[in-house]
């Protein structure tokens, strides 16, 4: 899905045993950006959304899509209507990929040439992520448990 570029977007989202939320999300950027970039990490609802009543959501990746979409409040908006986390992120990439019109940024097949990789936690303490292509994964910590690396729900399997 094109080259491999530097990244360093980490997102993080928790609930603890009382079900409050929370979330961070921290970013190099884009490399090679154009001066006066604003990419999605520091936009509500794009790259990072907590919801109290809901959960959280974050997402990495080409952040100019994840804005045209609200990528985390869109998540955390169908959480709230009962979605899983995984579930929730699925639905949210297929919003994203309707909504990559740019030739460009389209493979010949119609698929994005980058990736974007979304997470969720709600209330329950359920997880879930979901990337564009396959071969993402993420941390999951538990209290208790040592982490976990789990395998991203994706859209798209990379060809070998």
């Amino acid at each position: 899905y094109g080259p491999v570029r530097p990244t360093g977007t980490i997102n993080l989202c928790a609930v603890d045993a009382r079900g409050r939320v929370g979330g961070t999300t921290t970013t190099s950027g884009l490399a090679f950006k154009m001066p006066g970039r604003v990419g999605d990490s520091p936009l509500i609802g794009c790259g990072l959304f907590v919801d109290g009543e809901v959960g959280a959501a974050g997402a990495t990746g080409r952040g100019e899509s994840v804005i045209q979409i609200a990528g985390s409040h869109t998540i955390v908006e169908l959480m709230r209507r009962g979605s899983g986390p995984a579930d929730a992120c699925l639905e949210t990439l297929h919003r994203l990929v309707r909504a990559t019109r740019v030739p460009d940024l389209l493979d010949e097949r119609g698929r994005p040439r980058f990736n974007v990789t979304l997470y969720a936690v709600n209330l329950a303490g359920e997880v879930g992520s979901a990337a564009l292509w396959s071969g993402s994964r993420y941390a999951v910590c538990r209290s208790g448990s040592a982490p976990q690396l789990q395998d991203c729900a994706f859209l798209y399997r990379k060809e070998a």
